[in-house]
């Protein structure tokens, strides 16, 4: 089997080329942003019709926090919309027999029922920090369907809940809210810092899956013969943000003060998937939070030392 795997230097792409590379029976069809630009339709369509995968995992997207969202709205929304539309309608031109197509939590409304199933999509208004990226997200979600739909193509989807792990990015002010508090207590605990300020009050309430878990999760789905047009992935569990925040400060070892800058937007109240379809079907995450917070501080380290950490 032949997959191609778009976005494979992103963090969740390189967990997926982890996750097939002791595979025998794979070979992986991988190409760099300057071998293929997932946003040029008819150069993705050539690649396709010349290559011949025999799945396509579309892992590539342009994300970021709350911060990022806000403040570059519309490259979220045009570019994370270009690489659905390039990769599925190219899928779809060369008779690509599968694809996989990967979303995120987000596409949910903002005030969805807690858990969320998947049913609740386009229900109500999204969470306004992060509509831009949504509305692309959820564009192909239904791309994919609608393919599947109209000419029989097994496309498919899932919508993983918050990752992290390793090849995350740990930009200052872009980056999200895991990678980004590991960051900046690691740098607070080397600078003797005796306080360390996170945003907003603590209250909401966030899931959060390891990137190997995903992967896992997506060679899963794609065993099956008939998957859900989209499925929800996650741990089914989640904790407020001050409890993270806990945690990764006890990870990394810092031991000073923890200061909540309640004038910083919280974002969605809650966001806890319902992953009662998928753990039907057979599949369930098996890094817990501190565990998987421990590896990725590790891995932290690993690529700052060796000059890899994305900044």
């Amino acid at each position: 089997m032949k997959i191609h795997i778009a976005g494979h230097q992103g963090m969740v792409g390189s967990a997926l080329v982890r996750r097939f590379a002791s595979q025998p029976d794979v070979t992986l069809l991988l190409r760099t942003r300057r071998e293929l630009d997932l946003t040029d339709g008819p150069a993705v369509a050539a690649f396709y019709a010349a290559e011949r995968p025999d799945a396509v995992i579309v892992a590539a997207a342009k994300v970021g926090g709350i911060h990022a969202n806000n403040t570059y709205p519309a490259e979220f929304l045009f570019s994370n919309h270009a690489i659905a539309t390039a990769t599925i309608e190219g899928a779809q031109r060369a008779g690509i027999a599968r694809l996989l197509f990967l979303g995120s939590s987000c596409v949910y409304p903002k005030h969805a029922p807690q858990p969320m199933p998947e049913e609740c999509l386009l229900s109500g208004a999204l969470e306004p920090t992060n509509e831009a990226y949504a509305i692309a997200k959820i564009a192909g979600l239904k791309l994919a369907q609608y393919y599947r739909k109209q000419y029989g193509a097994l496309f498919h989807s899932a919508m993983p809940t918050n990752l992290y792990g390793p090849g995350d990015n740990y930009h200052p002010t872009n980056s999200h809210v895991l990678p980004a508090l590991i960051r900046r207590f690691h740098e607070a605990r080397l600078a003797g810092a005796p306080e360390v300020v996170a945003w907003g009050s603590g209250t909401p309430m966030r899931e959060f899956l390891h990137v190997d878990d995903l992967a896992d999760a997506c060679a899963f789905l794609l065993t099956l013969d008939n998957p859900p047009d989209w499925i929800n992935v996650g741990t089914g569990t989640d904790v407020t943000i001050r409890e993270l925040t806990e945690t990764v400060a006890a990870v990394v070892g810092y031991p000073g003060k923890i200061v909540w800058d309640a004038t910083k937007p919280d974002g969605t109240p809650r966001k806890l998937m319902d992953v009662s379809r998928l753990s039907a079907l057979g599949w369930s995450a098996r890094t817990g939070l501190r565990e998987g917070i421990e590896r990725t501080y590790a891995s932290f380290l690993a690529e700052q030392s060796a000059g890899t950490l994305r900044v």
